[in-house]
């Protein structure tokens, strides 16, 4: 139910400062203004920041795009739900607000879909839904987009914001760069249209160190080094290994380093890479880098199909009586839906070779079963 509570009547008449603390809204304890946030996607990314933002003292919402209602992140819901599958396995009693509403009424709005297209159709699914939830974002207010773009991605983004709500960027309306990964890594800096801090959004995502308030265009180059630099990584030490052939020098490799490297170690980030590619036209030597980074995810799933078919043939196992379990921790709420992808290609591919593959999503120490099993593929740490 709905209480409306108006002043005493006690205070009609007495002065209008008086009267008016029974009037507003959104003030804490200590008498500063509550800052009003809304999370576009119940993403594991989306729920995460939420989470850190309702405990840092803000006013959280956050929009389940399966819902036409924003939910209200409390600190207590923080506390109690780590995850966004735990709060839906629990269905706690939570208060709702119709999306127009509690976007129109928003400081700062969060841009965190989940999404689940991939290629050229991902554009298009982004681009959707951006303009879903801007449309009612009122002027004064900020948006902070979460995902990663490639070089100008934020450029057309605050065109299409102004497009959409009829204000302009860095005069009535606020745009920063603020890029997720999925291993709840939070960036250390913000990219603005102006490098002055926003005390405002500071605290919201404060940690122990202040975040770096730089330019837009500076954002997204930091984003591709720090991209760049995780896959050209990966995928030297997988293609260099692959020179391996003799039983020496493979054991010399593994190494704590070098022979812990997962599969989903290379898939982190891939959505990244893949929007940072559509920043080139033509050859050049960023692109070759990209090109064999993506192409190293493919030599990983074969050298790991190829290393299969050796274990079969020392073993003498037929492949069609072979039975290969997949494990791996699939995150089904992930804002990315890259793993969900190369997993599909995954298991198509070791299909083509071995019929039956049985599949398990969940923690390595869980799984009984009373088939065996010829091989494992352990995903993940």
């Amino acid at each position: 139910f709905l209480m409306i509570r108006r002043p005493p009547r006690s205070t009609q008449g007495v002065s209008a400062a008086a009267s008016d603390v029974y009037k507003r809204q959104d003030i804490n304890k200590v008498g500063f203004m509550v800052t009003k946030v809304v999370v576009f996607g119940l993403s594991t990314e989306g729920y995460n920041i939420a989470c850190k933002m309702a405990l840092n003292g803000a006013d959280v919402q956050i929009i389940d795009e399966s819902t036409p209602s924003a939910i209200s992140i409390k600190k207590d819901i923080a506390k109690t739900y780590p995850t966004v599958q735990a709060i839906k396995d629990d269905e706690p009693l939570l208060s709702m607000t119709p999306i127009d509403v509690a976007i129109s009424k928003a400081q700062f709005l969060f841009f965190v879909p989940i999404l689940r297209k991939t290629g050229q159709d991902s554009k298009i699914e982004i681009t959707s839904k951006f303009k879903e939830a801007v449309s009612n974002l009122k002027k004064g207010s900020s948006l902070v987009y979460c995902l990663g773009t490639g070089f100008g991605g934020n450029s057309e983004n605050m065109s299409l914001l102004e497009h959409v709500t009829g204000n302009k960027v860095g005069k009535n309306i606020s745009y920063y760069y603020y890029p997720l990964s999925p291993n709840n890594e939070l960036p250390d800096y913000v990219g603005a249209n102006s490098i002055k801090s926003d005390e405002k959004l500071q605290s919201l995502l404060s940690n122990e160190e202040k975040l770096e308030f730089i330019g837009i265009p500076s954002s997204e180059y930091f984003h591709a080094i720090n991209i760049l630099k995780q896959f050209s990584v990966l995928t030297s030490i997988l293609e260099i290994c692959k020179f391996a052939k003799d039983k020496v020098s493979k054991s010399d490799l593994t190494t704590n380093e070098l022979g812990e490297i997962f599969l989903d170690n290379m898939i982190n980030g891939l959505f990244d890479l893949r929007s940072l590619s559509l920043s080139f036209e033509g050859a050049n030597t960023l692109m070759y880098i990209i090109n064999g980074s993506v192409k190293g995810i493919d030599s990983y799933i074969k050298r790991l199909i190829d290393e299969i078919r050796l274990v079969l043939k020392k073993n003498e196992l037929k492949a069609s009586r072979t039975k290969i379990l997949l494990l791996w921790t699939l995150d089904q709420h992930q804002m990315k839906g890259d793993k969900i992808e190369i997993l599909q290609t995954l298991i198509t591919k070791l299909q083509d070779y071995i019929g039956d593959v049985e599949l398990s999503l969940i923690h390595i120490s869980e799984p009984t079963r009373r088939t065996p099993i010829s091989y494992a593929v352990f995903c993940l740490k």
